[in-house]
């Protein structure tokens, strides 16, 4: 396992994501800044290293050009006290709660210091900003007290609601933002990214981009994670059927036990749908029929991670049965 990537309010650069930028920066320029904002878009594109470009930016940190567009010095000021979530015109809400700990959701009582918060006119900069990471985790009761803040807009407040999948929003949520959509990162780009923040060689660094979907922190977050052993190891698993590996199965299962363990068990599991979509499209490709039971085996494993922790059954039981049907699918 290697380091994980930073906290998005430690990171002072974006690629690929130009385009979202000078949209708002455009709406900024022509007098038409909307007092909410969703930035949408799969996990791991920089949706919350935007949010944190533009607060910083609204909050008055000097530009640092070589940065992009939005960019800001990291020694300013205002980008430490942002960093330090001790800025008192920037508001950051999440999953964390005042000792530390993660919770499962975003409570209404976060919605409500929010509203607080923009109550008061901006201490220090030209806006107070608040940065809602993610929207998708606001449980019910906070996302209706949302609607408050976003029916009576605040004088010279920005609201950046981080979301990774709008249509799961409340329709009321959506209508009253306006939407910066960021688009996947070309895979170039990502793989020069990684090799530049990790050292990976070119060939690791491209299959990284790749598993990744044009998404850099999320390729950052693979490679830290360990997800070349596992695609290497499903990629044997799934090279070898209908027979079994079953010395790697054991040592794979024995990397799954406790929170970590969950982890690494969806890793695998993710790696091994991605290896099994690849042998049915091309044996599809070729014209070999009879792949209706992979597919099946395919839709089992796509589902396994959520019901394995759901039911709470042993990881490594879960592992070896899916294997087995796998290997049953690969014999029909």
């Amino acid at each position: 396992m290697s380091e994980a990537p930073p906290h998005p309010w430690d990171v002072f650069d974006l690629i690929g994501q130009d385009a979202a930028e000078a949209e708002f920066e455009s709406a900024q320029a022509r007098g038409r800044l909307h007092h909410a904002w969703l930035i949408s878009g799969p996990e791991g594109l920089g949706k919350a290293t935007l949010a944190f470009r533009i607060a910083r930016h609204l909050l008055g940190a000097a530009p640092d050009p070589d940065r992009g567009r939005l960019g800001a010095a990291p020694e300013d000021p205002v980008s430490r006290l942002v960093s330090q979530g001790a800025h008192p015109d920037f508001m950051l809400l999440d999953r964390t709660d005042s000792e530390g700990k993660v919770r499962r959701e975003i409570v209404v009582d976060e919605i409500r210091r929010l509203n607080t918060f923009f109550s008061m006119s901006p201490a220090a900069s030209p806006y107070r900003v608040a940065i809602v990471d993610a929207a998708d985790d606001l449980n019910r009761n906070a996302a209706n007290a949302l609607l408050k803040t976003l029916e009576e807009p605040p004088a010279r407040g920005v609201l950046l609601l981080v979301c990774h999948a709008p249509g799961r929003l409340l329709r009321t949520i959506r209508s009253r933002c306006r939407t910066l959509k960021l688009a996947p990162t070309p895979e170039a780009q990502v793989a020069a990214f990684i090799t530049g923040r990790t050292g990976a060689d070119a060939e690791t660094a491209l299959r990284l981009a790749r598993m990744s979907g044009g998404a850099p922190g999320r390729a950052w977050s693979l490679y830290a994670e360990g997800a070349i052993e596992m695609d290497d190891a499903a990629r044997t698993l799934i090279q070898g059927l209908p027979d079994l590996d079953r010395t790697l199965a054991l040592h794979l299962s024995d990397q799954f036990r406790g929170g970590e363990g969950a982890r690494r068990f969806a890793l695998l599991t993710e790696r091994l749908t991605a290896r099994l979509h690849d042998l049915v499209t091309r044996r599809a490709a070729e014209g070999i029929g009879g792949l209706d039971a992979l597919a099946e085996a395919w839709s089992v494993l796509d589902r396994l991670p959520r019901e394995v922790e759901a039911l709470n059954l042993d990881r490594g039981d879960a592992l070896f049965t899916a294997l087995a049907d796998l290997r049953a699918a690969a014999r029909t």
